[in-house]
């Protein structure tokens, strides 16, 4: 590496560091989302999710105390074999434990010349004896709380065990048919998509056309009525609610998917018509000028020349809308509430009022993120450029 070079590689070194940090703030909680999320209950209760490859706990205050005489896989001893759950639900309390080991065997202490573990020791011993004999070890990774997220369990316990018990949840009936129940994921997820996939292909669309026509049709008041949409993007979306829940309430349209299809392409059409007007209007007028003078129609050239070159454009946009629309919860709540939950909303309920369930956010969580960062992730080679559509000239 030349002096030039390594010159430039250090002045750009800054930024680099820069863009490594912000990377990892956003990376880290993600990671441990998306760990917890595969976590059993008992094991996110005991440990953090960097813990997750970690020895279970009370290993170490086994290894301590018991792993000598008994072994490290608790066999070593035929009379006292930690593997045996039948003799180790005698001790499932730290008291019973400590009191069995404060006894004599063959007029010797039990622990010999170790000393006796404290109540908290023992205690961890006792969790790590249930898991080496089989009362008690969860994986260190499952599915379950995907799967009760999806079908919507309250239960104790998990879905998957409920059914294998022969005891059908209530309102659940073990089958594939779970997966469409109300109070589940898995139903939010499917309305999640019923509103999001309209509501962003709508205002794509009818910003197609009026941004082509501000940029390439001439007619009286365009600037005016440009500038006029510019201004409607500072009126906040809030002070709508009530005049349109109304207004909706005449037309029939609450609680129905025309309506919230229909209030956000509204919201989203002012930003959409600004940023497709900026784009197309950056683009050479040669191409259409040729266009033109080889016979082609405003629409020939709109869907042939406009449309195909308006591509990163129209993927910035699509990304912008469909997270804003994913993530939404107050129109939603507003104009669907409990009829036809989607995601934002189906999180909330996750948890019940005593505050359990509350693991199963974990994964809900993941559930509601994974489809944006798919979205943000295929169609990011369009994003910065579309982002700074018509920014430069030239």
């Amino acid at each position: 590496m030349n002096r030039k070079n390594l010159r430039r590689w250090f002045k750009g070194l800054p930024t680099h560091i820069i863009l490594i940090v912000i990377c990892t703030i956003w990376l880290i909680p993600t990671l441990g989302l998306l760990v917890t999320s595969f976590r059993p209950f008992q094991n996110i209760n005991e440990s953090g999710w960097w813990q997750v490859l970690a020895p279970p706990k009370g290993a170490a205050e086994y290894k301590t105390y018991c792993a000598e005489c008994h072994g490290a896989n608790g066999k070593k001893l035929v009379n006292g074999d930690l593997t045996d759950p039948n003799l180790i639900q005698n001790y499932n309390r730290s008291f019973a434990l400590i009191a069995m080991l404060q006894k004599n065997i063959n007029n010797q202490p039990h622990m010999g010349t170790v000393p006796i573990p404290n109540q908290n020791d023992a205690a961890s011993i006792a969790t790590y004896l249930r898991r080496l004999s089989g009362i008690d070890a969860p994986p260190r990774f499952t599915l379950n709380n995907y799967i009760d997220a999806m079908v919507g369990y309250r239960g104790s316990g998990t879905y998957r065990d409920a059914c294998a018990a022969g005891t059908e949840p209530v309102d659940l009936s073990c089958t594939l048919s779970d997966m469409g129940n109300p109070r589940g994921m898995g139903r939010a997820f499917i309305n999640s998509l019923i509103v999001s996939i309209p509501a962003t292909v709508l205002p794509i669309l009818f910003a197609a056309f009026a941004a082509y026509a501000f940029s390439w049709m001439d007619f009286k008041g365009r600037q005016w009525m440009f500038a006029l949409l510019v201004g409607l993007q500072v009126v906040p979306l809030q002070m709508t609610l009530i005049p349109i829940s109304r207004l909706y309430a005449q037309l029939g349209l609450n609680g129905t998917f025309l309506g919230i299809w229909l209030f956000h392409t509204g919201f989203g059409l002012p930003y959409a018509i600004y940023l497709m007007r900026n784009f197309l209007g950056s683009l050479p007028r040669e191409i259409f000028e040729s266009a033109y003078l080889d016979g082609a129609s405003a629409w020939t050239a709109f869907y042939r020349l406009a449309i195909p070159l308006s591509v990163p454009a129209i993927a910035s946009l699509a990304i912008f809308q469909f997270l804003w629309i994913w993530n939404d919860l107050l129109v939603a709540l507003v104009f669907l509430g409990g009829q036809h939950p989607v995601l934002t909303y189906q999180i909330g309920n996750m948890v019940t009022s005593l505050g359990s369930g509350w693991q199963l956010l974990t994964a809900a969580a993941f559930i509601s993120m994974a489809l944006p960062m798919i979205v943000f992730f295929g169609l990011q080679r369009f994003f910065v450029s579309g982002l700074l559509a018509g920014s430069v000239k030239g």
